[in-house]
């Protein structure tokens, strides 16, 4: 059986492998889409490390990031805008290299934390 940590981790590398794809076709809206959902996965699998748990919507993930994280709040809160306009504007390849940059911030974070 696999375990949460497992699926976390396998989610995080095909968001993000699947959002590098997308954005060297340039297709900047599904490259934004998934580089945040990196993100989130990363931050979920954090939050299942440190707290035990993994929230179960957006909302539980930033009421327990603000609380407890401030400084993932900040990146949280500065990219998920950019995963709200990917539904109904036309990213920019500055967008979403600001999600690729965070979405490699959080990963590299919970990677050393792994190694500890």
């Amino acid at each position: 059986m696999v375990g949460k940590e497992e699926i976390l981790l396998s989610n995080i590398q095909e968001y993000f492998s699947s959002a590098e794809q997308s954005l060297r076709e340039k297709r900047y809206n599904v490259a934004a889409t998934l580089f945040f959902k990196a993100i989130c996965a990363a931050i979920d699998l954090f939050l299942f490390q440190k707290e035990g748990v993994v929230p179960s919507s957006h909302t539980d993930r930033f009421r327990i990031v603000q609380q407890k994280y401030p400084e993932i709040y900040d990146l949280l809160d500065r990219d998920f805008p950019f995963y709200q306009n990917s539904y109904s504007q036309k990213m920019s390849l500055e967008a979403v290299e600001v999600l690729k940059e965070d979405a490699q911030k959080i990963t590299a974070r919970i990677k050393r934390r792994e190694k500890r």
